[in-house]
């Protein structure tokens, strides 16, 4: 791990002189020279979700990837491995405590719901309460869904049926999942597109974008409307939601939206460098980020995004209210070709972006294109970038290889992440292991080995810290827990 200092590209000043005296006086913007992170607020909790930092894939609707949960600790760590045959991206927790999890099984590739108590003992985690299968779709639709505040799982299957799906107990205490509501969405869902992610905004909307490059929104009320983005621009990531909007990364652009009346409205939309072709590590041809929302003052200030210039990449950091450029600045090491394919971590006035360049997929997206070069060393590397005065700096570069989407939790003060282990260039033999991380430095203070090696690749999927401490990472055969010791 080196410090960086002094190194900016600045593109335009915060939004004004007062606004900066605002963020000094309250402590909330950092000297260049500081490493203390200061934990600025996130996002309101949105009514629509369910528990802050348990029921989205990114932590909350803003995908900020944070959680005031505190985790596992630096270790010593117990860990228990449920084989699912199937990947398992999609780990959710309830006000109920109850874990819902959507996998897709290795044969068939069919998306299934599985439903856990995380606090169980191993003989019985093994075995889920309850399971449901969803209708097939693309590689990547379905994968992204949130737990509403009823708990209920809401996600788009291949059909492009939006499902709200409950679980409950019935007279004998057996557990099921249940339909509790379909919308049918093929009327705004072109005929061979999928739904790639959705959110909720703060009016009981739900938002969804389209691999195709489509908009839409289904009301509270129950209205349905779209809007086709810029011709020949794709949606491989989820989508974000705040009060000052719904944030939606392209293959070439970033977007806000917002809803007027009956008609969806383009904010502003900011193209970025999407390179000369699609990077070995990452599943699309263009920006790898679902958009974060974070910031000093409301937690939803800025957006940032990761894009996907050659050969070195740059966090892009945008005003949410007006679309201007906060910053522009290279992360990751800025020297050997790199790239990234995980959202960002973003909270007060830090981003924390995370390296998957030459990560080996078993698949991509039948979209995707060919990689350049069709394969390379998994280089991994975790930047802290800072918001200053004059823009934005690099506060430290750390050599870590991380194998998932790290996650921060403002409840201990630290990032978990799995590493890989092995050489750069990655072999079936590769093993794996759990890390906290020191978010001031980028130091690891806890490393714990994970059992297996390929049948337990993490594959760059997310975690979850859960409300009783533990964590649950989804690896490419079932879930692993990992928990103090």
């Amino acid at each position: 791990m080196h410090l960086v200092s002094g190194e900016r590209r600045f593109v335009s000043p915060y939004r004004s002189v007062v606004a900066v005296a605002l963020l000094v006086g309250l402590g909330l913007c950092a000297p260049a020279a500081s490493a203390t992170p200061q934990w600025g607020p996130t996002t309101p909790p949105n009514p629509y979700l369910g528990p802050v930092g348990t029921a989205t894939m990114h932590g909350d609707a803003a995908s900020s990837d944070v959680t005031p949960l505190p985790g596992p600790g630096a270790g010593p760590h117990t860990v228990d491995t449920r084989p699912l045959a199937a990947a398992c991206p999609t780990i959710l927790q309830g006000s109920d405590g109850l874990v819902v999890t959507l996998c897709t099984t290795i044969v068939g590739r069919t998306p299934t719901l599985h439903l856990f108590d995380p606090t169980a003992p191993m003989s019985v985690l093994r075995k889920p309460l309850a399971t449901f299968e969803l209708t097939k779709g693309s590689l990547l639709g379905g994968v992204y869904a949130y737990l509403d505040h009823q708990n209920r799982l809401v996600a788009v299957d291949g059909e492009q049926q939006l499902l709200r799906v409950a679980h409950a107990q019935d007279a004998a205490g057996r557990w099921a999942f249940r339909v509790d509501e379909a919308v049918d969405l093929s009327g705004v869902v072109p005929p061979g597109d999928n739904v790639t992610g959705l959110s909720p905004d703060w009016d009981g909307n739900v938002w969804f974008a389209t691999a195709s490059g489509n908009v839409g929104v289904v009301t509270k009320s129950g209205g349905m409307h779209s809007k086709a983005l810029t011709a020949g621009e794709q949606v491989h990531n989820s989508i974000s939601t705040s009060p000052a909007g719904t944030a939606v990364a392209t293959t070439h652009a970033l977007y806000q939206l917002g809803l007027v009346g009956e008609t969806i409205v383009v904010d502003w939309r900011r193209t970025y460098d999407r390179g000369q072709a699609r990077k070995p590590g990452q599943l699309s041809w263009g920006t790898g980020s679902t958009p974060t929302y974070f910031g000093p003052t409301t937690g939803s200030d800025y957006i940032a995004v990761v894009d996907n210039a050659d050969p070195t990449v740059s966090l892009r950091v945008f005003d949410s209210s007006t679309g201007a450029d906060v910053c522009t600045i290279p992360v990751l090491g800025g020297e050997q070709p790199d790239g990234s394919e995980n959202s960002p971590i973003g909270i007060g006035n830090s981003v924390y972006v995370a390296g998957t360049y030459g990560y080996p997929y078993p698949a991509t997206p039948d979209s995707a294109g060919p990689a350049v070069p069709p394969s390379a060393p998994f280089t991994g590397g975790l930047t802290r970038v800072d918001l200053d005065t004059n823009g934005c700096h690099r506060v430290w570069d750390a050599s870590v290889r991380s194998a998932a989407v790290p996650h921060l939790s403002t409840g201990d003060g630290t990032i978990y992440t799995v590493v890989r282990r092995g050489f750069d260039r990655t072999t079936p033999l590769d093993g794996f292991s759990f890390v906290a991380i020191d978010p001031s430095n980028g130091h690891v203070v806890g490393s714990t080995p994970l059992p297996g090696t390929m049948a337990h690749d993490t594959l760059q999927m997310s975690g979850l810290i859960t409300a009783s401490g533990s964590y649950l990472q989804g690896t490419i055969s079932g879930l692993l827990r990992i928990r103090p010791d």
